[in-house]
């Protein structure tokens, strides 16, 4: 069985695939070329056009695919499943070099016998000078939760991975206690997931939609505390979600329903709480626990910035993607 949307999904990338051909022959003489992946359509693009203009050819892996779409019930046709697998591979042994953003994926790489010289690791990460970590977001705040005595922003995609229905759960156990649930971010989800709380009367959930890359630091900083979540499936354990960094670089508190080597960066670093995924209850603790504790969550908050700083700034990754490229073109 294969979903229609991905159905759709694919040939929208097959379109783009043809078209990014062709673009690219316009332009001038490139030193390399890069694809990324997913769609991992835009990688054979990117192939052969290094073919073509006799580049280097460097290849970005931003999600497993197609793994994820695998685990997460979308792609489900054996045969299409096997082509896909094989194109992957393909892809993986063409490229001069690889770059992920997340060290699980680097072992996964490795467990399909590529070369550790053939791998390179550029985390995600946010810019900590784009957040000032003391602003209160007053205006911002005054038009979505004027009354709320706690609020927690949810900033992202609203798609089948984010598991948004168990925040809708937890915003239900959360009714009338004075604490605010706010859903920036757009998705094919968003007018299901709206009528679910229209229905249920919840009046502590709002969608606020999708705000520019600019408008962030402001919404960041009208919340007392940053939510990532996903849906609990194996291969998302395998994710940096950028989402997280840019709650630390904020200095807002992470609460977390995302295991794996996110819940690392997490946890060690002191920037916030787990919870398991899919557990409504444990998040709704959770957010409670937060707003009773505001120091505590502060604390977690200038943690999780200097984090950022030091390990996950945005600034230091661009240089060290910038000599990445100038090796690969050097040699």
């Amino acid at each position: 069985m294969l979903h229609r949307s991905f159905v759709w999904r694919v040939a929208s990338f097959l379109g783009f695939m043809g078209s990014s051909i062709l673009a690219s022959l316009k332009a001038g003489r490139p030193d390399l070329v890069m694809g990324t992946s997913p769609p991992i359509f835009q990688g054979v693009s990117a192939w052969l056009v290094s073919l073509i203009r006799k580049k280097p050819f460097l290849l970005e892996i931003r999600d497993l695919w197609p793994e994820f779409a695998i685990d997460m019930g979308v792609l489900r046709n054996k045969t299409l499943i096997a082509w896909s697998r094989r194109l992957e591979g393909f892809l993986y042994s063409r490229a001069d070099h690889l770059l992920v953003n997340s060290p699980a994926y680097c072992e996964y790489l490795l467990e399909k016998n590529l070369p550790p010289h053939k791998i390179s690791l550029v985390a995600n990460g946010a810019d900590p000078e784009a957040f000032d970590p003391n602003a209160t977001g007053t205006a911002f705040r005054s038009k979505w939760a004027p009354d709320a005595q706690f609020v927690v922003t949810y900033a992202g995609a609203l798609g089948l991975a984010n598991d948004i229905s168990t925040l809708i759960e937890t915003a239900a156990m959360l009714r009338d206690t004075g604490l605010k649930i706010l859903v920036v971010g757009d998705g094919k989800e968003r007018i299901n997931l709206e009528r679910q709380a229209k229905e249920r009367r919840l009046e502590n959930v709002s969608f606020v939609g999708t705000v520019s890359k600019t408008e962030m630091p402001e919404v960041l900083a009208a919340s007392d505390a940053g939510l990532a979540i996903l849906k609990n499936i194996p291969m998302f354990t395998t994710t940096y979600p950028n989402k997280v960094f840019d709650y630390m670089a904020a200095g807002r508190p992470v609460i977390l329903a995302i295991d794996g080597v996110i819940r690392r960066v997490v946890e060690e670093s002191g920037a916030g709480v787990f919870v398991r995924p899919g557990d409504a209850s444990a998040l709704s603790a959770a957010i409670q626990h937060l707003a009773a504790l505001p120091d505590r969550g502060k604390a977690m908050g200038m943690a999780g910035r200097r984090v950022v700083e030091e390990r996950f700034n945005r600034r230091k990754q661009a240089s060290e993607f910038q000599m990445l490229l100038e090796r690969l073109v050097e040699r």
